[in-house]
């Protein structure tokens, strides 16, 4: 009698992957001939992926996804550099680049993921609901928002910044600070916007607008001398078009970024955790660098062996 196959899961697929993976390492270790012993002891007892699904919690959104085969990702569609749509209309940013960098840990394959558009106020409620598994939508960390979701690792510091103009139109923040009065900077209307202003430049004019992009536009028009918009902000348009926009060298307000997730799951905040380290610090980091490097102008620092730095 022939013994009926059932179909492989995405937990037996992927641990075919791992096997071929780690023998291929097995193998590139033993052609370097490490001494010791110790690296080899440890490439042969890297544990299954089947074994490490059977140890999570039951009942941890961790499982639910691995049997799903694909994450569900909340997020946003258009806030440029974090999740926009491109010219084919394709979803991408950085937001966008975590959430693929998530999909590979699960899966191997970036492209499993399903992005559900929502906006910010639902946030933190669609993680509740069992709407989405995470949501990665430049998210703020903060006290308070931490009494009703989990967050990850913060994969980004957010802050404001002065954007001003390229050339002999432009002023740095010392020429700024210098002008005194003289200097006017634009920002969104807003609570608090002009003592946000004076913590770095006391004696400036400060001119309230009623939107960001007339804020922008009061530096493109020359009213303003600069902008006090977000540093992602700068760093995009900086990037994308520097013969139009300059950087003053300066921003302050630091505000961490963080992926949400439901509370009581330590498994899916581990897991999420360790994925996003591994991107930003580790040897996993083609996805996070090449999307650091296209929305915000700059290369991550370079990873150093030896004591861990993160």
């Amino acid at each position: 009698m022939t013994e009926e196959r059932k179909p492989k899961s995405e937990i037996d697929k992927r641990e075919e992957t791992m096997d071929v993976n780690e023998r291929r390492d097995f193998l590139k270790i033993g052609a370097l001939g490490l001494a010791g012993g110790a690296l080899l002891a440890g490439a042969s007892a890297i544990p299954s992926a089947s074994r490490a699904y059977a140890a999570a919690d039951p009942n941890s959104k961790l499982r639910a996804v691995l049997d799903r085969g694909h994450v569900i990702v909340g997020t946003g569609s258009t806030n440029a550099p974090w999740h926009f749509e491109d010219e084919q209309g394709n979803l991408v940013g950085m937001d966008i680049a975590m959430a693929r960098i998530l999909a590979k840990g699960l899966f191997a394959d970036e492209t499993k993921v399903e992005f559900v558009q929502q906006d910010p106020a639902a946030r933190i409620p669609n993680i509740n609901t069992d709407k989405v598994d995470i949501t990665i939508q430049f998210m703020t960390i903060s006290s308070d928002r931490a009494q009703l979701a989990n967050f990850s690792r913060p994969y980004y510091v957010e802050g404001v910044a002065l954007l001003t103009l390229p050339g002999a139109d432009g002023m740095n923040f010392d020429q700024l600070k210098a002008a005194g009065s003289g200097a006017t900077v634009s920002i969104l209307q807003n609570v608090g916007a002009e003592e946000g202003v004076h913590e770095v430049l006391p004696e400036a004019t400060v001119m309230q607008i009623d939107t960001q992009a007339n804020v922008i536009q009061a530096l493109e028009s020359k009213r303003v001398n600069a902008a006090a918009v977000d540093l992602s902000t700068v760093r995009w348009m900086v990037a994308r078009s520097p013969d139009k926009y300059a950087d003053s060298g300066k921003s302050w307000r630091s505000m961490l970024y963080g992926a949400a997730l439901p509370q009581g799951d330590l498994d899916w905040l581990t897991f999420v955790n360790q994925c996003f380290t591994c991107a930003m610090f580790g040897h996993e980091n083609e996805i996070f660098d090449k999307a650091f490097k296209e929305y915000f102008g700059e290369t991550p620092t370079t990873r150093k062996t030896g004591f861990p730095a993160i």
